[in-house]
């Protein structure tokens, strides 16, 4: 009733195409596309044919996270007098990486698979609320919104996988999501641009209403990142919870895989919680996303699929390509 096709001329040789564009719009695969003879499937068009919009959205929320960080943090270093040398290295970073960071990072989260993603996103939700409970105890949650950014990636992109699978008109969905979410991560980068170069300047003119703002409410903008933070990753739980679970045929099957799961998960905690007393350098962060990643990759390696390995390998260049491409704001974060 509602396909593209009754909108347009009806026109035989354009028939195939509208029944394809129809099917992408609608998030199901067309009739008789099954297979091929060749071994070929549409599948899930969610999971299959718009993994690149969801990596994009994730890797747009990626970039709106480090540039409100950006943000604070150069405040942060302007308003402190020991702390200039921290807020040139903020200003000096290259603005032509940006674009080329959110590039890489959706063609990785594109390629990860959904299990694996679903992973990382359980491991560092249990990771932040080890580390949230443990804030009495001397840890900063400025640095936690930075180690979390691969997997704020791949929360997202699972949740609209999970969400959009099967729903009418699911990739014009995730299309129009992508393109919101690309504005929405340009506006952020034009502020953090914005505060790198003038704010200094029109904090003492008073005279820019943007800059006015900041200078009164900077200070809420961890808070505003941990309630933004805690609803992404409780959906995107829920999300990886149901995409996991799919893949077992019985409750047997299941338990033998989430015991060992468990079990690998609580000393990954236990250990991430006691490297950072042993050291206050930024090796430690960068050893453990070595042990986590190869924690899971032996995990998988035991009870997953030869893809999930190779998925793992991809996640931990991720981890790496995040933590490289923060590695200013990191160091701010630790000596804060």
């Amino acid at each position: 009733m509602f396909s593209l096709g009754s909108w347009l001329p009806a026109l035989p040789r354009l028939a195939w195409g509208w029944a394809l564009l129809d099917a992408l719009l609608q998030g199901e695969s067309p009739r008789g596309w099954h297979g091929d003879g060749l071994g070929t499937s549409w599948g899930t068009p969610v999971t299959r044919c718009c993994l690149f919009p969801a990596g994009l959205v994730g890797a747009c929320a990626v970039s709106v996270l480090c540039s409100l960080l950006k943000v604070y943090l150069y405040i942060q270093c302007l308003n402190d007098p020991e702390r200039q040398a921290e807020k040139e290295a903020i200003r000096a970073q290259r603005r032509a990486l940006e674009p080329l960071h959110v590039v890489v990072l959706t063609g990785m989260l594109a390629l990860v698979g959904s299990r694996v993603a679903a992973l990382v996103v359980l491991e560092f939700s249990l990771r932040a609320v080890s580390t949230i409970l443990s804030l009495s105890k001397g840890a900063h949650s400025s640095q936690l919104y930075l180690l979390c950014q691969y997997s704020l990636g791949c929360g997202v992109s699972c949740g609209l996988s999970f969400l959009l699978e099967g729903a009418p008109h699911g990739t014009c969905n995730l299309a129009l999501a992508a393109g919101l979410a690309g504005l929405l991560a340009a506006y952020a980068r034009r502020l953090a641009r914005h505060v790198c170069t003038l704010y200094e300047l029109h904090s003492r003119a008073r005279y820019c209403g943007v800059c006015i703002l900041l200078l009164t409410s900077s200070h809420g903008i961890p808070r505003l990142l941990q309630n933004a933070l805690a609803v992404t990753f409780a959906v995107a739980d829920l999300a990886a919870v149901a995409l996991i679970n799919r893949d077992f045929l019985s409750t047997a099957e299941a338990v033998r895989f989430w015991t060992p799961l468990t079990v690998c998960y609580t000393l990954l905690v236990i250990y991430m919680q006691e490297e950072p007393r042993q050291s206050t350098s930024g090796r430690p962060v960068y050893q453990t996303v070595l042990v986590r990643m190869g924690g899971l990759f032996i995990l998988l390696f035991t009870i997953g699929r030869w893809t999930d390995i190779l998925h793992v390998l991809l996640s931990l260049l991720g981890e790496l390509w995040c933590l490289l491409r923060a590695g200013v704001m990191l160091e701010a974060c630790q000596r804060q």
